[in-house]
């Protein structure tokens, strides 16, 4: 058979690769798993219920919800219904939820718990499209999704026909879902995706690795992001078994417990990790720190051809001595990493691919749904420091200005009720821009530089692509977070939120005391230690991209407080608001005659011209 609509991929799976484990999750610290005939009854009971409760081919229903097992289902239910699929994320704003919900025109909201109904419930009234809200789990005052079942149930034989008839008269050319941007900046732009643009998708990738039936993946990213949603439908063409996790905060057992060949992952918590297998590394007895750091060393300098026989023979040793307790920890036949959503830092590709962990990074966004490009897992087919090949069917421009243009059957259908701007990023030739800026190398290969709209000027006319500078700072075990800030200034300098974990650990041993983080972060010796790590930075930057000042803040940037996106992306313009007089200090201070007072004045504000080496 063919799968064209992504609810298609049910009947795939029956026929094609039918198995015991297509789904599973955790209820009551217990797994659930639902076979692929499971699956079939399951989202078919789903639209009749919905169809018997009223909704129409047409409507628009919302899912709020960590990532379940039973997001399938009612994925698969809405959409064969001809329902439009709203995935919400469960961590954002009720600001965010009352503009996507009154947006998109839901007719109905199916929320993962009652953290996240309690989030919502204040702004319900508000939204006038919602007849009703209900629920994954158990919430007081709520229908559950087992409810919906029920009432399809019920309803079987005489809504059978009216249901054939929707999915007959469904189009891959027909919305299937409305993805809203997570943005860094404004109101969220809602994408509309048809089934040929995700399925398209999942197909054309499905080429990168070989990993389909008889193997597990683990997915913990957001099912409402495109990028985990596509690879959900990329593993159910494969045939291979997804187990869903709901809590980060578990990942490490559950890994250990699963046993996954693949997982989807970001950049941030793979530099998350390898900073905590390097903390515990540091730890070790003398002995053993010596061999672990001389693995470390040896895997930083891996390279995926022209390794010599010297090499790969303590390379061999390093995997059996170190690198083997790596894959362990990640459950012990991890076979492969996916990487998207961000740019990927080239020592992490190095050293996981040298522990036998390969990373493979792509790229897209939310309106290619989303791969442009992917690594596939196949030497000489994949380039370090590149998001690999352009996937099959779609085709890449390079502007004048250096901006990546897109166009294939992965382009939306457009921006939902915003035409103007669907207008100012798909041209009259049918090409999309994407806002990223980058060059092909070797014929082939992509390599992503900057976002066009996040690089500025300076005053003296030099372009500063901070994405890139923000990147290699973020290496530092001292530092969690930064921002490269300049635009119309002389020089470029950085807002630096620490790792604080480590930072407090560090002042233990060199016994350094404070009452807390606002104080830490104004002791000379802290400063000291900081400009240390950015003119460590600043030897392999040109000229007019070195960090001149820094700031240490206080506060950790995250989702919740508002300061990134749910994807982890700095949100640039909150960020310089949130900072605008320390922006100001920085830009305007200026240096005492007096030479104490330069000295201090230069600790304190981060000036590392001139500053003594230490």
């Amino acid at each position: 058979m063919e799968v064209t609509r992504t609810f298609d991929l049910i009947d795939w799976s029956c026929q094609v690769y039918p198995r015991e484990v297509m789904f599973g999750g955790k209820h009551d610290n217990e797994w659930v798993t639902y076979s692929t005939e499971a699956v079939r009854e399951l989202a078919d009971l789903f639209s009749y219920g919905l169809l018997s409760l009223g909704y129409k081919k047409g409507d628009h229903i919302a899912t709020i919800t960590p990532n379940k097992a039973e997001w399938n289902i009612a994925d698969h239910g809405i959409s064969q219904a001809g329902m439009i699929h709203v995935p919400v994320y469960p961590t954002i704003s009720q600001d965010e939820y009352e503009f996507i919900l009154e947006h998109s025109e839901a007719k109905a909201v199916i929320v993962g718990n009652k953290q996240v109904h309690a989030k919502i419930a204040p702004i319900l009234p508000a939204i006038r499209a919602v007849r009703e809200v209900f629920s994954f789990d158990a919430v007081d005052g709520l229908r559950t999704i087992d409810d919906i079942i029920e009432e399809g149930k019920k309803n079987k034989e005489r809504l059978m026909p009216e249901l054939n008839v929707i999915k007959d008269s469904i189009k891959p050319s027909d919305m299937c879902t409305i993805i809203y941007t997570s943005g860094t900046t404004g109101n969220s732009k809602g994408v509309m995706l048809s089934h040929h643009n995700l399925v398209s998708n999942a197909i054309a990738t499905s080429t990168a690795h070989e990993f389909g039936i008889g193997y597990r993946a683990l997915s913990f990213l957001p099912l409402c992001h495109v990028y985990e949603r596509m690879m959900n439908y990329h593993l159910q063409y494969k045939g291979t078994s997804i187990y869903y996790l709901e809590n980060m905060a578990v990942i490490a057992d559950t890994m250990k417990e699963i046993k996954p060949h693949l997982a989807t992952t970001v950049p941030r918590l793979l530099e998350k990790i390898y900073d905590n297998i390097i903390n515990k590394g540091k730890n070790l007895p003398w002995l053993k720190k010596q061999i672990f750091f001389w693995a470390v060393n040896l895997g930083l300098k891996f390279r995926l051809n022209g390794n010599s026989a010297f090499y790969r023979f303590r390379l061999g040793i390093a995997r059996k001595l170190i690198f083997r307790k790596w894959q362990e920890a990640l459950g012990g036949e991890l076979r492969v990493l996916v990487s998207g959503g961000a740019a990927l830092q080239a020592r992490l590709e190095r050293i996981f691919w040298a522990a036998d962990i390969p990373v493979l990074q792509g790229y897209g966004l939310t309106e290619t749904s989303p791969v442009i490009a992917v690594n596939p897992l196949r030497i000489p087919d994949i380039k370090f420091e590149t998001v690999g090949p352009i996937i099959e069917n779609v085709k890449v421009k390079i502007a004048d200005d250096g901006e990546i243009l897109c166009k294939g059957p992965n382009l939306m259908m457009g921006y939902f009720k915003a035409p103007e701007l669907t207008a100012e990023v798909i041209d009259s030739e049918g090409w999309f821009h994407t806002g990223d800026i980058g060059r092909i190398e070797d014929g082939r290969f992509l390599r992503i530089t900057d976002r066009k709209k996040e690089m500025f000027k300076l005053s003296a006319g030099k372009y500063i692509a901070p994405q890139v500078i923000e990147n290699r700072l973020k290496e530092s075990f001292f530092i969690e977070q930064a921002m490269v800030i300049g635009e119309n200034e002389k020089f470029a300098s950085a807002l630096i939120s620490p790792n604080f974990t480590f930072l407090h650990d560090w002042c233990s041993i060199h016994k350094i005391q404070f009452r807390d983080n606002a104080e830490l972060i104004e002791i000379p010796e802290v400063v000291e230690r900081y400009g240390r790590e950015v003119r460590e930075l600043n030897r392999s930057m040109g000229e007019f991209e070195q960090i001149k000042r820094f700031r240490l803040v206080t506060e950790e940037w995250t989702p919740q407080s508002g300061e990134l996106s749910p994807t982890l992306k700095l949100r640039r313009n909150i960020l310089t608001e949130r900072y605008k007089p320390i922006i100001n200090e920085i830009y305007s201070v200026k240096e005492k005659e007096n030479p104490v007072g330069k000295v201090i004045n230069r600790i304190r504000i981060g000036v590392l011209k001139n500053m003594p080496k230490f």
